[in-house]
């Protein structure tokens, strides 16, 4: 089995009704990080977990987790 983690930040902010530079005083994050959030597939792990305390939600909330098996992932 491999997990694959798609980021889905701006759609959470996008529920709270958060800007990127709301966020980014909120976090401690740069700004230009946060505008990249969702098309990077590594993020600095103080980040990540910065972004989430700021928007009060878990961090398993700012990635779309899928399943698939070995055979079929590509």
């Amino acid at each position: 089995m491999k997990l694959n983690a798609t980021p889905r930040l701006n759609a959470v902010m996008k529920a709270k009704g958060w800007t990127q530079v709301r966020l980014s005083e909120a976090s401690g994050v740069p700004q230009g990080s946060i505008s990249r959030f969702d098309k990077n597939s590594r993020h600095e792990d103080w980040h990540v977990f910065s972004i989430a305390k700021a928007l009060g939600v878990e961090v398993d909330e700012l990635f779309e987790i899928e399943e698939s098996t070995e055979e079929g992932a590509e």
